[in-house]
């Protein structure tokens, strides 16, 4: 139910069992860390310069499969801690910049696929939440984290609380994802998104996707994050891909980066 394929220095990672919309077992996350794995083995060789993430069918991924799992016997902590954890760290660091398209229900793990990539577009009416209020159980996933850090601790309450869903529209809005699409045209524009940051200076945007996350994780006042940037910046300027970007502009020309 996990497919990957590469071509074009773009990865797509697709999460295909839209009979159960792409819930995920333990089996489709280990399948699922794999393709991340595998992928990076592709970005570390110059094959891939950027990811996208997908699910197949009406829904991106409603969240954790529970069939034939029964509340006597469920390990949530191995299942939390042991699968899902480890996955969204591979994730976060992925050695590239990551996008997805997200459409329909966008729940429970499948939200925490969506919360550890990049760049999220979503159409405008996919739902997101945290309908465990419902289970006797708790939003996860880091679930917790990014929707207290985007949405603010009300929103995230009142979520949480009541189970409700946002729309992805909603979601846009309040800040949580980046881009709300029409659902029709969201898989095509979000590939068209990919294929350019695909063919551009790859390896400065992988310098800003550890900036951002680095000021993130460690709070990081502006003149601390300045000096990240100033020596980020020294670093960058000895690479092949800053001298062709240089001298493109200087020559008035489109630039031809490698990555």
């Amino acid at each position: 139910m996990i497919s990957l394929s590469i071509a074009g220095d773009i990865a797509e990672i697709a999460l295909d069992a839209p009979y159960k919309l792409n819930a995920l077992d333990e089996q489709a996350l280990k399948d699922l860390a794999q393709a991340y794995d595998d992928a990076a083995d592709a970005a570390a060789r110059g094959e891939v310069r950027a990811l996208l993430l997908r699910g197949e069918g009406r829904a991106f991924c409603a969240g954790r499969d529970i069939a034939g799992v029964t509340p006597e016997s469920d390990d949530a902590l191995a299942y939390l801690g042991g699968l899902v954890q480890p996955l969204l760290k591979k994730m976060s660091a992925f050695p590239a910049p990551t996008f997805a398209a997200a459409q329909g229900a966008c729940l429970g793990v499948g939200l925490g696929l969506l919360l550890a990539t990049d760049v999220v577009y979503v159409a405008e009416n996919a739902k997101f939440g945290s309908p465990f209020a419902k289970l006797g159980a708790t939003l996860d996933s880091g679930g917790h984290w990014y929707f207290t850090e985007r949405l603010g601790m009300h929103r995230t309450l009142d979520l949480i609380y009541t189970a409700e869903l946002m729309s992805g529209a909603e979601a846009v809005a309040r800040g949580l994802f980046s881009r709300a699409m029409p659902a029709a045209g969201l898989l095509e524009a979000t590939r068209a998104i990919v294929a350019n940051v695909a063919t551009g200076a790859t390896g400065a945007f992988n310098a800003s996707k550890e900036l951002v996350a680095h000021i993130r994780d460690h709070r990081l006042g502006l003149w601390e994050a300045m000096e990240e940037e100033n020596a980020e910046q020294a670093r960058l300027c000895k690479s092949e891909d800053y001298t062709e970007g240089f001298r493109a502009f200087q020559e008035k020309r489109t630039p031809v980066f490698k990555g």
